[in-house]
């Protein structure tokens, strides 16, 4: 386990409208209002053809090769996150949500593109005093968080 402390800065209220892409619209925001590291948490909606990471094709295979799920049809979603900065400093969200419509769900990573249907709420929680930076790991290719 690695781990480092934070304070907690600013609390912003967000509203995602219609179209916006979560990681996209997070990200530009942060970049927008200098938040280099945050918490989130999100709820509304995602549209048809939106896209989640639903887990590796293989689990034990070297470089990891995502799975994607493209949901069909509008689903109600929950998500929480966490914004840090990758090595060149840019502000990028990873974001899990669970998306589901009647009597059916899937929870997967937000960093496909998930698109907002309507409308979405979000709060996101500025931390502070944290030198956390995402950064490239060669074996998996993923961006991880080195406290």
């Amino acid at each position: 386990m690695k781990f480092s402390e934070a304070k907690l800065g600013r609390v912003f209220i967000i509203r995602l409208e219609d179209g916006d892409i979560i990681h996209e619209s997070i990200e530009s925001f942060a970049l927008d209002h200098g938040i280099t590291a945050a918490a989130l948490i999100l709820l509304g909606g995602a549209d048809r053809g939106s896209k989640l990471v639903v887990g590796p094709e293989d689990g034990d295979g070297r470089p990891v090769i995502p799975l994607e799920h493209i949901l069909e049809n509008v689903h109600e979603i929950a998500g929480v996150g966490t914004v840090f900065p990758d090595e060149e400093g840019n502000p990028i969200l990873h974001m899990h949500a669970a998306a589901g419509r009647k009597d059916r769900a899937v929870t997967g990573c937000a960093r496909a593109g998930v698109k907002i249907w309507q409308v979405a709420e979000a709060v996101l929680i500025e931390l502070t005093g944290s030198g956390a930076v995402r950064k490239l790991e060669a074996e998996t290719g993923f961006k991880l968080l080195d406290p």
